[in-house]
């Protein structure tokens, strides 16, 4: 259990061995991984779960491809999946849930994938690691690359959020801040990926960071009692906990453990930056680029996701939409979130509550479904955003912002 059968493309279907260190198909498709499931359903069983005293992802390890003692481990994983108290009431939504994974380690849901990716990587064989990052990926790449003594080298716009940029930095990461998007910043990665040695982890570039976003499929599962929700609303920059959590509920059909019954997978976009939005309201297969995209939300200004086609797919034929939500809009529902459920999020997860909003309104949502809102981050990583709605002014030395004193 736990060992791969092998890679495939998910554009031509071509085939690879496993364990080895891959980026894309030779067409230029993502690959995936697929496991031998008919074998670890035969010696696997959800009802050994009960008795596993690890609460972390690596609790699902045989349908990840490495063994939990092979782990790169901060503990990511098992996070809170809570009911809420008030805000369900107040948008009209009377069985509204949050899963919060702002409380992994590097306060972001990119713990999972780079978990899982680092510990690949070193396995492999490689030592040095390469991404470009509009922030927590960078963040998180730089912590497990610090865990497994690798080298990480993290290309970010310039406009970063400062808290990922020190996070980086403090962790020992080679950081290069670049003037543009994140797609500028891949650019740059691949140009220099073979003569500096790096193997890259860019989104969707190697199999392995989608299978560990794709825990948060199987938590949900297993914390709803194996009874998956009516719909689930994810904000979508590079798309890949959509498509993770899409493979952890086809694998846990074929393992007998959830019924056909799949929820409504809603990708929730920023109006500053669309573009799987729009190829969804116009019927397209794959997206086209975004020009000038922007928004305070920097894990969602994603100007075509490379999975965009991967995206669309489930979408569909989860019978869910592709929303968007103005900054202003994500804003004040992240607010509104923190004032009635003592939870700050990320701008991403505020753009979920808008999008919930108007998901109602327009009744493609019922108030009597059971609907889960992920929290992709904490919002204590995006303070220079929520700066905007509670500023602040040093009338003095005494008073200036951190705490920090010049002294006299």
């Amino acid at each position: 259990m736990g060992v791969p059968a092998g890679l495939f493309c998910s554009r031509c279907t071509k085939k690879y061995p496993a364990h080895q260190l891959l980026n894309l198909c030779s067409c230029g498709g993502p690959l995936l991984v697929a496991y031998h499931l008919e074998h670890v359903r035969q010696h696997w069983h959800k009802t050994d779960l009960q008795h596993s005293a690890d609460h972390s992802m690596w609790r699902y390890h045989p349908v990840l491809p490495a063994a939990a003692g092979e782990a790169i481990t901060l503990r990511e994983g098992w996070t809170p999946l809570r009911k809420t108290a008030t805000l369900g009431k107040t948008l009209g939504a009377g069985n509204l849930w949050v899963k919060d994974e702002g409380r992994n380690p590097t306060d972001s849901f990119k713990a999972r994938g780079l978990s899982c990716a680092v510990t690949m990587a070193r396995k492999l064989g490689a030592t040095k690691l390469a991404a470009p990052s509009a922030g927590n990926a960078g963040s998180a790449l730089a912590a497990y690359a610090a865990a497994a003594g690798m080298e990480a080298h993290i290309f970010m716009p310039a406009d970063v959020p400062q808290s990922n940029f020190i996070e980086c930095r403090a962790y020992g990461a080679k950081v290069t801040l670049i003037d543009g998007l994140i797609s500028d910043c891949a650019r740059v990665v691949a140009e220099r990926k073979q003569s500096e040695g790096w193997f890259e982890v860019t989104t969707l570039k190697e199999p392995y960071r989608i299978e560990g976003k794709k825990t948060m499929g199987y938590e949900l599962a297993e914390q709803f009692d194996w009874q998956l929700p009516d719909a689930v609303l994810y904000p979508c920059g590079g798309g890949v906990g959509l498509i993770g959590m899409w493979k952890a509920f086809d694998e846990l059909e074929q393992l007998g453990w959830i019924d056909a019954q799949r929820p409504k997978m809603i990708a929730v976009q920023a109006t500053g930056c669309e573009p799987i939005t729009r190829a969804f309201r116009a019927n397209e297969q794959v997206s086209a680029p975004f020009d000038g995209a922007y928004t305070v939300a920097s894990g969602l200004r994603v100007p075509r996701p490379l999975g965009d086609a991967l995206i669309l797919k489930t979408v569909r034929d989860s019978r869910g939409t592709s929303i968007s939500v103005s900054d202003e809009e994500m804003l004040d529902a992240g607010v509104l979130l923190a004032e009635q459920e003592g939870i700050f999020a990320a701008p991403e997860g505020g753009a979920c509550v808008a999008a919930l909003q108007k998901l109602l309104a327009s009744r493609f949502l019922q108030p009597d479904e059971r609907v889960v809102i992920y929290v992709t981050g904490s919002g204590l990583k995006y303070l220079e955003a929520y700066s905007t709605r509670f500023p602040r002014y040093a009338a003095s030395q005494q008073d200036k912002l951190g705490g920090l004193i010049t002294p006299r």
